[in-house]
């Protein structure tokens, strides 16, 4: 369910509700039942709300929202968060938020579900809970024991997956090695494979102007990246490299490249940001289960007013339930 003080109960509600959803899969929420309660009101939608113990409870129906309590929730008490405070961050939200991701975890490595699409944290509210995790990547990859992870996003006809992440821009030259990118290009990979890729073509984007021009503008290109390029042609994967920044994107979105490895943060995120905005999808690969959100935050400014964008979230969805894994 995400942060209950933002977006994520409501534009819940309206995935579930919209045309599509249902027939990919079958949508159990993890959250407190209150709020969603309170999210079905605001809404104004004739559905109602089941609540289960686990999966195996399930009994989809039509008009029906079913929901795993928060019986495993040590952020609300036996009437859940009823008096929780809306639009903006707190540590009871950030509490809940880990709670819920807590338990999807666990449902997915025992099984139970088949993958998890997450809904917006507030990143701030997990400090204010005490927590460690700078985000939701991080946090699963911790709960899971998995050391090799990475970023994906998908929207539109673009496809990137991250060297590095959440990261100062100047740490970005240092923390970038051979062996991080080589990482990455194999997950590329295995994304291309989740997605039924058969034949991926998979680019790598230099990370100074004009991929370095030869050492002119960098000499990260010669010692790192394409010795990584190298070593993954090697090892049997289709990957060409490095381009320059200012020209992959449009190869990509031309239909000429599947995926693209990208170095840092901003340098993958905002092309596709320009261009699928309210659509665009979060996957965190290398993980044991399917893990995808929607690529945007909390929104706490315009939270439970009933306007917030579902598009992202049911992108998330149906682009979970076509994966391979």
């Amino acid at each position: 369910m995400g942060d209950p003080a933002g977006v994520g109960p409501e534009i819940i509600v309206k995935a579930i509700d919209s045309p599509g959803v249902r027939k990919c899969c079958i949508p159990i929420v993890i959250g407190d039942p209150s709020v969603m309660e309170k999210a079905l009101a605001l809404l104004k939608r004739p559905l109602k709300l089941r609540i289960i113990d686990s999966p195996k409870d399930s009994k989809p129906a039509k008009g029906i929202i079913e929901v795993i309590g928060n019986s495993f929730s040590s952020s609300a008490g036996k009437g859940g968060m009823v008096g929780f405070e809306r639009n903006r961050p707190t540590s009871a939200g950030g509490r809940a938020a880990a709670d819920y991701i807590r338990r999807a975890v666990e449902l997915a490595l025992s099984g139970q579900v088949n993958g998890i699409v997450t809904a917006p944290i507030s990143k701030e509210a997990l400090k204010m809970a005490g927590l460690r995790w700078p985000g939701h990547t991080e946090m699963l990859a911790d709960l899971t024991h998995t050391r090799d992870y990475a970023m994906m996003l998908v929207g539109g006809p673009l496809c990137i997956i991250l060297v590095t992440i959440h990261t100062a821009l100047r740490n970005v030259p240092d923390l970038i090695t051979k062996q991080k990118i080589v990482r990455t290009i194999r997950l590329a990979k295995k994304a291309c494979d989740m997605l039924g890729i058969k034949r991926p073509r998979i680019a790598v984007a230099g990370l100074n102007p004009h991929a370095g021009e030869r050492g002119i503008f960098g000499d990260e290109e010669i010692i790192k990246i394409v010795p990584a390029v190298k070593e993954s042609i090697k090892g049997g994967i289709s990957v060409s490299g490095p381009y320059p920044p200012d020209t992959i994107f449009h190869k990509a979105y031309s239909g000429e490249v599947d995926i693209i490895v990208c170095m840092y943060h901003d340098q993958g995120l905002i092309p596709l940001k320009m261009i699928a905005f309210e659509r665009g999808v979060n996957v965190t690969v290398g993980l044991p289960f399917i893990r995808t959100s929607p690529d945007h935050g909390t929104a706490y400014d315009i939270a439970w007013k009933g306007i917030a964008d579902p598009s992202s979230m049911i992108e998330a969805i149906k682009l979970a339930a076509k994966f391979k894994i």
